[in-house]
């Protein structure tokens, strides 16, 4: 009798973590935060040296961004996870732009494909097409990646897959880097 009802009780609990939405989320938050930290990486200065022709604001270079920790995510309108992530990324730039540098690179995409996107969801979070070779310690072997990066260079954050960049562990980490 006893075993029966510790078989229910675990069936309950893995239907209630399945389907109520949200619980999944946050248990993943809770137990698996957003990557670890990568201590000895850093981006060489050279490795900012990539041209950018703005979509939604002015073209400029990624080595105008070391000023201020760096937000930068590789995506694509073709990538379903990227898109996924798209809402949560924006409440994180709204929350977060004047402490942090959002610099969102779009990859094997048409420019007129990213303006029609980011017009239809009404996404305000600088978007760009690399116009010369991106580093190989940036460039992405999966879609989406982000990278969280101090003003010194070193990589914080780095995921490569669609994440929540509106929880409370990303806030966490920008808390400590801007301080």
């Amino acid at each position: 009798m006893k075993k029966n009802i510790i078989y229910i009780v675990i069936l309950v609990i893995l239907g209630c973590i399945f389907f109520i939405p949200g619980l999944q989320l946050k248990l993943k938050e809770a137990f698996f935060p957003v990557a670890a930290i990568e201590k000895a990486v850093h981006i060489a200065p050279e490795d900012y040296d990539v041209e950018l022709k703005g979509i939604n604001v002015a073209s400029t270079n990624l080595k105008n961004f070391k000023d201020k920790p760096m937000f930068l995510n590789f995506w694509g309108t073709w990538c379903p996870p990227c898109r996924k992530e798209w809402p949560s990324i924006q409440k994180l730039y709204d929350g977060r732009k004047g402490h942090v540098n959002f610099v969102l690179i779009a990859m094997n995409d048409q420019e007129d494909a990213v303006r029609k996107y980011l017009k239809e969801n009404n996404y305000t979070v600088p978007v760009y097409i690399a116009q010369s070779p991106i580093s190989e310690k940036l460039l992405p072997k999966a879609f989406p990646t982000t990278f969280l990066l101090d003003k010194t260079g070193r990589i914080i954050i780095k995921e490569d897959a669609a994440t929540n960049w509106d929880g409370e562990t990303v806030h966490q980490f920008i808390d400590n880097i801007i301080k």
